[in-house]
């Protein structure tokens, strides 16, 4: 308990830190998935072409390479000016919406093809459709799975430490300098990975029960 007391000021900074981390990707990465998902399923061969190469490029690359890139070779490319919680928040996004977009495209596949055709019939654009008749549907269905690509999100933000970002993964170092036990530390990061979890754990539970429809 003293590993966690006495450096309690540097376990909340990192909470912080990782929170922030967490929340800006989160948020980014459902957006961007969206549409990418949107752009995977659209009638338009040039856009599924432009999905289809950003999910496969962006899944099959480890995330450690993509903060790599937008640490050490976004800035030498001389373009606008971030601070490296922005660059690792861009990443995270980049990467995690790769997931977020096969997950949103499976769940489009769930709806029924004749509702679409419906709207169709009835004048709406492809995507009205999409946006009104499809998406609300493909949520419900996949609440999950995107629970699970967001709590990946929030375990992951702990490599953005090794890019000059602190947050819970750069604790121990902190720890290490101060001489304090750092096998205790880590135990304690593992502890507050389980207390942030528990919130999208139940958030789930939440939305699949009111959400959830007959499989």
């Amino acid at each position: 308990m003293n590993v966690l007391l006495d450096n309690a000021d540097v376990y909340w900074r990192a909470i912080l830190g990782t929170v922030g981390l967490f929340v800006v990707s989160a948020i980014g990465s459902l957006i961007l998935g969206t549409l990418i998902a949107g752009l995977r399923v659209s009638p338009v061969p040039v856009l599924r072409s432009f999905g289809s190469l950003y999910v496969t490029l962006l899944r099959n690359t480890p995330l450690t390479l993509v903060l790599f890139f937008f640490a050490f070779a976004y800035p030498r490319l001389e373009l606008v000016e971030f601070s490296f919680f922005t660059l690792a928040c861009i990443g995270l996004t980049l990467y995690t919406a790769a997931f977020v977009c096969e997950i949103v495209r499976s769940g489009i596949n769930t709806v029924p093809v004749g509702q679409a055709e419906a709207a169709r019939a009835l004048g709406f654009t492809f995507t009205q459709t999409l946006g009104q008749i499809v998406l609300p549907q493909a949520v419900r269905a996949v609440v999950p799975p995107m629970t699970n690509i967001q709590i990946a999100l929030l375990k992951n933000t702990t490599i953005a430490s090794g890019f000059a970002v602190f947050q819970l993964g750069s604790v121990y170092s902190v720890l290490s300098e101060r001489g304090y036990n750092v096998m205790i530390g880590l135990l304690w990061i593992a502890a507050i990975f389980v207390v942030l979890v528990v919130p999208l754990t139940l958030l789930q539970r939440r939305l699949d029960a009111k959400w959830g429809v007959a499989r």
